[in-house]
């Protein structure tokens, strides 16, 4: 032990300097004083007369005095000189100038006549150099050293000479985690076209990029462009890919201030990034009002909207979180996700289904929630054209179902995920979401506060196109698609989530919530980019082919029917829509009919009373086909999805939407 005890010292002794900024002082002191002899040997030609010797040291005492004086109130013996920038060189200058204009009238104080007027401005000019000189050099000093010990990385273009390609430059000559070596930019505007930026070129625009790629042997894109329109972006992309380099993309600013590190943040080009969708801005202080220490019940909870629900839920700290599933694989892995992930935040698996009322009062009963968010639903259009009664019983029923026990075991909010197939439902999916929404709404009576919101698809979530594309890509195609003209609304799984957390703290009861979308995207372009982003090239690589509309299927889904009213809220993504309602004891009515129907297996009937309540549901010609096709024999219609019985009902009656 003994032998060390001197390096220990020596060691303690080190970082007591360091940590009081000893040596700044001690550099500092000598620039000043130093500086303060260079303006006297300047003023006077290198020959200083002996009559000013006595100005001299009278004028560097005060110098030294004063400046560091001043230089220690503007903290600048306490700053990392290895990564000065321009607002210290700022704050040099004016501690340079502060320092030279107090130390004035101390100095005509001290030696009032014969002191030469001129040196004053020497000393500031010199000061000012040297103090700015010695950081800079500090960092030079520092990166060179720091580069020397960086591998050579790929040859990298960084596509986007703006604030975040200078600053992923930076980056890269000192993080070795980034693993390039940037040879210079691109950009597509014609002022920086030839520009040194850092020290390397803006090599030129986008249209030059296969000319650059071939010339500099590039063997990677990074694309800084995060403030781009979602055209640009495409536009880019496809640029990238038609020089056949990889590509990746750098995140806004606000993103590397939430990752921490630029590093972590350079990721694949996401399909996201093409929607153009400006991240979601939460008035978290209302949100927290209505979550925090509260218990939350989530149907549906292992579904992509129900999990994501149960996430940003576990932020806000509530008291507990209880996960109403059915699917017990989903609701075992998000157990183990939500334990790992928020310790702090009780969950609580619970298997059952919304179809079984005493299931769900055994829960209410049990952990009291005073918030219901309602995810659980059959959303897949076209399996549930083919599944009449099922979308009936899970997604209207199941819902009645939820709203009576919420009522009856005192919660105070219920939120119902609902569908933009509810707009002018074109499909069996759509008509359940749509008596959904006014279910809910009928049963509203002061005490549990019910509102619906509405969204349209969600990118990634089970059973979505992005999924099915992926996997389509990854066999070598072909990447299937219904119609070129397909289009649909589309929102990240926790964009969705989060608007539905903000609606949720708005509106007295029976308001259905519309969530801005943005603009409808086609499917076939998202075809094209997810192609794009793997690497590949649409119709040479991957084909794409055009399969037909689904059953249920629209060309074009809504948000809003022009018989509702738009109302704003507080959120600019957020709006109202009050269409008409129905009274609750006309949809009991309603309901027994459609239960009746439900259990005598009758489609035809069911389908003209789901018309009867929800006059615009026009259904598809699939469904109608269906139901006036010869009933054939249970023993021989294992392939069909539905037994129908004969109504009496004219047939006209149904396909003129009577």
């Amino acid at each position: 032990m003994a032998p060390n005890a001197p390096n220990s010292l020596w060691s303690r002794l080190r970082h007591f300097v360091k940590s009081l900024g000893l040596w700044k002082r001690v550099v500092h002191l000598a620039i000043f004083g130093l500086s303060g002899f260079a303006a006297f040997l300047l003023r006077f030609e290198f020959n200083i007369p002996l009559k000013h010797i006595a100005h001299l040291q009278v004028a560097v005492i005060v110098w030294v005095v004063v400046k560091l004086m001043v230089f220690h109130f503007y903290r600048l013996d306490r700053g990392w000189w290895r990564f000065v920038s321009l607002p210290d060189l700022a704050r040099i200058a004016y501690a340079n100038l502060i320092g030279s204009v107090v130390s004035i009238p101390v100095i005509w104080l001290v030696a009032p006549t014969g002191f030469p007027r001129s040196i004053f401005v020497l000393d500031l000019v010199f000061c000012l150099l040297a103090t700015a000189g010695v950081r800079i050099l500090a960092r030079m000093v520092a990166e060179a050293a720091t580069r020397g010990k960086l591998k050579p990385g790929k040859l990298t273009v960084i596509y986007g000479a703006g604030a975040a390609g200078v600053m992923l430059l930076r980056e890269s000559r000192c993080n070795p985690k980034l693993g390039f070596t940037a040879i210079g930019f691109i950009d597509d505007d014609p002022v920086k076209r030839g520009l040194l930026i850092q020290g390397l070129p803006v090599l030129g625009s986008g249209a030059d990029l296969a000319r650059v790629i071939a010339k500099h042997t590039v063997e990677q894109i990074l694309i800084a462009t995060p403030s781009a329109t979602a055209a640009e972006r495409q536009t880019v992309l496809e640029r990238c890919h038609q020089v056949g380099v990889p590509c990746k993309t750098v995140p806004s600013m606000a993103e590397v201030i939430e990752g921490y590190t630029l590093a972590g943040q350079i990721r694949e080009v996401a399909i996201d990034d093409l929607l153009g969708r400006n991240p979601v801005k939460l008035d978290e202080t209302r949100i927290r009002a209505r979550i925090e220490d509260k218990v939350v019940l989530v149907t549906g909870a292992a579904g992509s909207i129900g999990s994501e629900l149960c996430r940003q839920i576990a932020h806000f700290h509530p008291r507990a979180i209880i996960g109403f599933e059915i699917a017990e694989t989903a609701l075992f892995y998000l157990e183990r996700e939500m334990r790992e992930s928020f310790p702090g935040v009780p969950f609580h698996p619970e298997i059952g289904s919304v179809r079984d009322p005493q299931r769900l009062d055994e829960v209410l009963e049990r952990y009291a929630p005073s918030i219901l968010y309602h995810a659980a639903a059959y959303k897949h259009v076209p399996m549930m054209e083919a599944h009449l009664f099922e979308a009936v019983e899970n997604n209207i029923f199941g819902t009645h179902n939820v709203a009576l026990a919420a009522d009856h075991h005192n919660v105070c909010d219920l939120v119902m995920v609902s569908s933009d197939k509810a707009v002018r439902p074109a499909n069996i999916m759509g008509v359940t979401k749509r008596l959904a929404e006014l279910l809910i709404n009928s049963l509203q009576n002061g005490r549990t506060r019910y509102v619906s919101v509405r969204f349209g698809n969600v990118l990634g979530s089970n059973g979505s196109v992005i999924p099915l594309f992926k996997s389509q890509i990854s066999r070598g195609g072909p990447v299937t698609v219904t119609h070129p003209e397909m289009r649909r609304y589309f929102m990240s799984i926790p964009e969705a989530s989060q608007l539905v957390l903000q609606a949720s703290t708005m509106g007295h009861g029976g308001e259905i919530f519309v969530l801005d979308m943005g603009q409808p995207v086609r499917i076939v372009e998202l075809a094209r980019n997810l192609i794009l982003l793997s690497g590949l090239r649409p119709d040479e690589d991957i084909r794409i082919e055009f399969t037909g509309v689904r059953p249920g299927e629209k060309l074009y889904e809504e948000l809003s029917s022009l018989e509702e009213e738009t109302l704003p809220t507080y959120h600019e993504k957020i709006k109202i829509f009050a269409g008409n309602g129905l009274p609750h004891d006309g949809i009991v009515g309603h309901l027994e009919v459609l239960r009746r129907c439900c259990e005598e297996r009758d489609a035809r009937r069911l389908v003209l009373e789901l018309k009867e309540i929800v006059p615009d549901y026009n259904p598809s010609t699939h469904v109608l086909r269906t139901l006036f096709k010869p009933e054939v024999p249970r023993s021989t219609s294992a392939d069909q999805p539905m037994t129908l019985r004969r109504s009496a009902t004219p047939a006209r009656a149904v396909a003129a939407g009577q």
